[in-house]
C-alpha cells in the first residue's frame, strides 16, 4: 500500500505518491480545473489514481496562517478533505503545508527553472514536499 499527498488549490490539485515501503514521495502529475468549485473530475482523477497506486490514506496539505489560524483556503481544505473521504472511502490525514509551495519555488530557482516554467511544476513539487514530510513524521515515531 501507498500513501498519496495533495496540495489543493484554488484551480490545481498537485498529487504525489509515496514508494511501497512510505519512505520517499514522488510528485506524479497535477489535476486542473476550469473553475474553483467544479470538483467532480477533480474528485474522480483522485479516487482513479487510489485505485491504480493501491492508495490506503491520503495527506490533503492544510494552508494554515502563519499565526497558526485557519483562513478562508484552510475552511475550503477541510471541506474538500470531506468529500474526498466520502468518494474514497479512504482516510484523509490534514496536514500543515505553511510555506511548502515557498520552498518548491525555492528549490526550481536553485535548479534554474525560469519563473514562467515554475507555476506548470510548483504544485506537483509541493505536494511532494507535504506527502514526505509526513513520511517523515511517520517514520521517526515508529523508530523513535
Amino acid at each position: 500500500m501507498r500513501i498519496m499527498g495533495l496540495d489543493f488549490g484554488s484551480k490545481t490539485v498537485g498529487v504525489a505518491i509515496s514508494d511501497p515501503l512510505l519512505i520517499t514521495a514522488q510528485g506524479i502529475e497535477i489535476i486542473r480545473r476550469k473553475e474553483e468549485n467544479k470538483l467532480r473530475q477533480t474528485l474522480a482523477r483522485i479516487e482513479e489514481l487510489a485505485v491504480e497506486y493501491e492508495v490506503s490514506e491520503i495527506v490533503l496539505g492544510l494552508p494554515k496562517n502563519m499565526n497558526d489560524t485557519l483562513g478562508e483556503r484552510a475552511e475550503l481544505s477541510l471541506a474538500f478533505q470531506e468529500r474526498l473521504e466520502r468518494r474514497t472511502g479512504l482516510p484523509v490525514v490534514m496536514w500543515d503545508e505553511r510555506l511548502t509551495t515557498v520552498s518548491a519555488d525555492k528549490v526550481m530557482m536553485e535548479a534554474g527553472v525560469r519563473r514562467e516554467r515554475r507555476k506548470e511544476y510548483v504544485d506537483k513539487i509541493a505536494a511532494t514536499f507535504i506527502l514526505q514530510s509526513y513520511l517523515d513524521y511517520r517514520g521517526s515515531r515508529e523508530t523513535g
